[in-house]
């Protein structure tokens, strides 16, 4: 199985995806995990440090794949799981995305992919275009992640268009939607509700998972008490809905103008009793808060 993992830029893909990643090896899967990166920091709560990248690797060998041995990129990390990174330009001096085809590239034509139960590649925000869009024309599925407020909705929305766009020409399709870092879904439910997508997990907002990353440790590494325990038991119902093969669903993604006025609208119609008058006194027209 391939799995490609989008959302918004800063929204957690990457702690999501490591911690996906070994708690499917918890269960018994050969998992591989590829940063898609610039910055190529997807996986060091796996391997414990800033691996070489791909890109580092390819210069040394003057960009010919063939020479390189797959033991240059891929390391072994916690659980058994492999990692790799993709890499990239420095900040402005070129384009990421190329080099996520890159990496594409360089496991097709060594065969790497076959050697595993499950690949994820972890994909840069929210960009699903170009070289970014590479892995999913070889996943089996999308997952998006997202939160419960406008801005990362509006994204993981035109993920799914993308994701759609490209399953007319490859097997691709859409897994679902984790929520991320908040302590309701009532907003992505709904969106759900409209456009046949669906939660495959919730992931509050859970102090301890901040604080792994910055210790530069997986959840699972940590004692099983408290938020712990929660967040491990997430990411375990993930991996085991990711694991028994789920069903592909058939997203009919809105508009962005479509998206902006369903999101707008539920905000506006369940939220607007919670404003108090001292709430109210911010604002210099509360007729602002009508629909056109």
């Amino acid at each position: 199985m391939i799995v490609s993992i989008y959302g918004k830029g800063g929204i957690g893909k990457s702690t999501t995806s490591s911690n996906i990643a070994i708690a499917m090896a918890k269960r018994g899967a050969r998992v591989l995990q590829v940063g898609c990166d610039p910055k190529h920091d997807s996986t060091f709560t796996i391997t414990k440090r800033m691996i070489p990248t791909l890109v580092e690797i390819l210069e040394e060998h003057d960009y010919h794949h063939e020479e390189i041995e797959p033991s240059e990129v891929i390391f072994r990390g916690k659980m058994g799981v492999d990692a790799m990174e993709s890499g990239g330009p420095a900040a402005g001096a070129g384009c990421g995305g190329y080099v996520t085809g890159e990496a594409v590239k360089f496991l097709r034509d060594h065969k790497l992919m076959d050697e595993y139960d499950v690949v994820i590649f972890d994909v840069l925000g929210d960009v699903v275009c170009g070289g970014f869009a590479t892995p999913l024309n070889h996943s089996d599925f999308a997952c998006v992640v997202t939160s419960n407020d406008f801005d990362s909705l509006f994204a993981a929305n035109r993920i799914c268009a993308a994701v759609m766009a490209k399953a007319k020409n490859y097997p691709i399709y859409i897994a679902g939607l984790i929520v991320n870092r908040c302590p309701d879904t009532d907003h992505v439910e709904r969106y759900c509700d409209r456009t046949g997508a669906r939660i495959v997990g919730h992931v509050p907002q859970i102090d301890e998972i901040r604080r792994s990353r910055l210790a530069g440790v997986s959840i699972f590494e940590m004692k099983r008490i408290g938020g712990i325990a929660l967040a491990q038991d997430r990411y375990l119902e993930i991996a085991d809905y990711l694991l028994s093969e789920p069903e592909a669903l058939k997203v009919k993604p809105l508009t962005d103008r479509e998206v902006f006025e369903h999101l707008r609208s539920e905000y506006i119609n369940i939220n607007i009793q919670r404003f108090n008058a001292e709430d109210l006194e911010l604002l210099e027209d509360p007729s602002c808060l009508a629909l056109n």
